[in-house]
């Protein structure tokens, strides 16, 4: 039986929680004990499709990963983003991609970036039984409102916004807030502001769980090295060995007379 969203916010202030990325169904299944939840994350279009940014994910192949991460997993609680302007026009479309995630996706949760401007968004969708997710700090939907990857919220203005966005969010019946690249201090203040739990990524060690993309855990990519992910394998390397291995063996023939 799966993990559910009660479970997760009853580790606010107890235990933290452990949030992971998965696209398919044999990295879901690898992760699934070890973790407490899975993202299917739109950032599957960078790690998985080799884009540059999220913005060209659609819909359906959010759908289409989150079924696979589904089949793979048994346990964690399985939350899948909402993909690049597939919420944005109207609060009507966001119900209706959220339930194609959780209708045909067998997502648990959907998660949103943006702050008060989502909050009709919110109220909809969790009146509608469908558990929200938010994002706030760096959106890496609006990159090219940002410029960048950078951190967010450094300056006042910016954070006092996110303070607001958080709060208007939580009252709207929002069940999880991730917080992404902002400063350390500004995420402890917004953990305990609310009573909802805080996932921190590149946000320090004060929120209440952890999201990190498994891709960049497992060295998956050797020359990218984002400064908030902890390289606990070198998974390219390890991979690309193994291959040139196979490939040397298959020429010389040593791999037939096996």
């Amino acid at each position: 039986m799966r993990t559910s969203i009660q479970t997760l916010q009853q580790k606010k202030g107890n235990t933290p929680i452990v949030m992971i990325t998965a696209y398919d169904a044999p990295l879901a299944a690898l992760v699934d004990q070890a973790v407490d939840a899975i993202l299917v994350g739109d950032s599957l279009g960078m790690v998985v499709q080799g884009q540059e940014s999220t913005l060209p994910v659609t819909l359906d192949e959010m759908v289409y990963h989150t079924r696979l991460a589904g089949r793979g997993s048994k346990t964690a609680f399985l939350a899948a983003d909402l993909p690049f302007m597939s919420y944005q026009v109207s609060v009507e479309q966001a119900l209706r991609s959220a339930g194609r995630l959780v209708q045909e996706g067998g997502a648990q949760a959907v998660k949103l970036e943006g702050g008060v401007e989502y909050v009709p968004h919110v109220r909809a969708l969790v009146r509608c039984g469908i558990p929200v997710v938010g994002h706030l700090g760096l959106t890496p939907q609006s990159i090219h409102v940002f410029g960048g990857y950078g951190k967010r919220a450094k300056e006042e203005a910016e954070a006092k916004k996110l303070r607001e966005d958080a709060r208007a969010l939580e009252e709207a019946g929002l069940a999880l807030l991730v917080l992404e690249n902002i400063p350390h201090e500004l995420a402890r203040e917004v953990t305990a502001l609310l009573q909802i739990p805080t996932i921190g990524i590149g946000a320090g060690p004060h929120c209440d769980g952890q999201v990190q993309v498994l891709h960049d855990l497992l060295g998956l990519f050797p020359e990218f090295r984002p400064r908030h992910a902890v390289r606990y394998l070198e998974g390219g390397k390890a991979i690309r060995e193994a291959v040139e291995t196979y490939a040397a063996e298959v020429r010389s023939g040593r791999m037939l007379s096996r």
